[in-house]
């Protein structure tokens, strides 16, 4: 659907404009979407987010700044999060022993479990959502939002 009729407004001050609202209004979207299909998991977005880094890193652990470096949600409290998680038992945390300001996080069994189940779900229901574009419209929605970010 238009973004004219998904916001009722029928005019733009220009095309970037509406590019903009355009793109926060898809990313509102898909992360409504994303969070309905996390719902059942008990975890958040940002959370899932923060458990996808951990378990590349794993068996190594991650600074809370490595890990708010990168995030999706540049503006998610890494610290609360890992502080929900950690309440869940899907992290662990302790006194880096060189530097004892820092925590070090490593994920779980449970969070790495949580996050092999939940994971499949969700990538296969956003292939499936976002599949009325061809991969090569992906590929070009892809390059054009890469150049936009330069």
């Amino acid at each position: 659907m238009e973004i004219e009729r998904e916001i009722k407004q029928k005019k733009f001050l220009n095309e970037y404009i509406k590019l903009d609202i355009n793109i926060m209004f898809t990313a509102s979207y898909l992360g409504s979407f994303k969070t309905e299909i996390l719902r059942p998991y008990n975890i958040s977005w940002q959370q899932f987010n923060i458990l996808r880094i951990l378990k590349g890193h794993h068996p190594s652990p991650a600074s809370i700044k490595s890990l708010t470096g990168r995030m999706v949600d540049k503006t998610s409290n890494t610290s609360r999060l890992v502080d929900k998680l950690f309440q869940k038992n899907l992290v662990d945390r302790c006194i880096n022993p060189q530097d004892r300001r820092k925590a070090d996080v490593f994920i779980t069994s449970k969070g790495i479990d949580l996050i092999d189940e939940c994971s499949g779900v969700l990538e296969s229901q956003l292939t499936e959502k976002i599949s009325n574009l061809t991969e090569d419209e992906a590929t070009t929605a892809n390059l054009l939002l890469n150049k936009l970010r330069d």
